[in-house]
């Protein structure tokens, strides 16, 4: 059997530096990854909008970060495996790890470092009768392709800085736009919310969404407020679900991972309570924990250089600065 050093599983921007950082360190290397494409949320779920928060990059689109990982993740050549499902890993007697796909694959690996991010989630779907036939065409619970969007009449539902995010950015793109919230607090930084009510937004707070109207296509829609039941028909001919994802990680405790809410308990080493298995990213949670892509790459970093130590205890935590090391890349 082919033993690799590390396995990541997750190809979301933590785990491709993860795999580029393990690379670094002389490490055998593969990722799995659930979906059929690598960048995990950026190309997923907002290839079109913009990151601030990225050491070295003023402002970058999500496509064009997840495009440069990937060129950085494989400068080393680690092996990639793609719309795959890990189900199980188990421990074999020479302590090796054995990881199990739903696609009857396995892989075998001395160290596993988990950067499964929000976890493989799925949108939180319209409570409303509606023709399925629309969704991916006028009705959306990600933003793909923004040019979808221009010259239309928007609707946005939400509160968090995804719906604050794009009713921001389609101000300046779609002929209308109104944001309806079921509460008058929103979950998106402040700064966001304020810019929205500059922008020309229509904001609505709480109104909730009761009927979509057209067969074929989006005509309108008829919100109501939720304080007093009084509705009102708006004309749209596009909505935007922003309402947050459902997610299950019980396999995880299955596994025997102690976990706290949705992420794993890890410690200053980026280590759980198994050993050989680490995490970082999102999914992890530690007591002075950001959700970053910046710290993501930060504990990524650190997981890998811990994981070189467990993999051979004479390795050292620290390989030194790259601009000091001997590499041909």
């Amino acid at each position: 059997m082919d033993v690799f050093d590390i396995t990541i599983v997750g190809g979301g921007p933590t785990g491709l530096f993860g795999a580029f950082y393990a690379g670094l360190r002389g490490l055998k290397t593969k990722v799995v990854d659930v979906l059929p494409e690598l960048g995990g949320q950026l190309t997923a779920l907002y290839p079109e909008k913009y990151v601030y928060d990225v050491a070295g990059h003023p402002k970058i689109l999500a496509k064009d970060l997840a495009k440069n990982l990937v060129t950085q993740a494989s400068l080393f050549k680690p092996a990639f495996c793609l719309g795959e499902k890990v189900i199980a890993i188990d421990r074999l007697e020479d302590n090796t790890l054995k990881i199990r796909t739903d696609r009857g694959a396995e892989h075998f690996t001395k160290a596993v470092l988990l950067a499964l991010g929000a976890g493989a989630c799925v949108p939180k779907k319209l409570d409303v009768d509606h023709n399925q036939k629309l969704e991916d065409e006028s009705i959306f619970y990600a933003v793909k392709n923004k040019e979808k969007f221009r010259d239309r009449k928007v609707l946005i539902i939400g509160g968090g800085d995804s719906a604050v995010d794009w009713a921001n950015e389609f101000s300046h793109l779609s002929k209308k736009v109104t944001l309806i919230h079921r509460r008058d607090q929103f979950r998106a930084v402040q700064t966001s919310v304020d810019e929205m009510k500059s922008n020309g937004v229509e904001v609505k707070t709480f109104y909730e969404l009761k009927q979509i109207l057209g067969t074929d296509k989006v005509e309108g829609a008829v919100i109501f407020d939720n304080r007093t039941g009084k509705e009102e028909t708006i004309d749209i001919d596009s909505i935007l679900i922003c309402l947050g994802f459902v997610i299950n990680l019980d396999f995880l405790k299955s596994w025997g991972l102690s976990m706290e809410a949705n992420a794993l308990i890890v410690n200053e080493k980026m280590e759980t309570n198994l050993p050989g298995f680490y995490a970082a990213g999102d999914i992890a949670a530690h007591p002075a924990k950001l959700k970053l892509i910046a710290t993501g790459a930060a504990e990524a970093a650190t997981a890998v250089n811990f994981a070189a130590v467990y993999i051979n205890p004479q390795a050292k935590a620290f390989p030194g600065h790259s601009s000091n090391l001997n590499l041909s890349i």
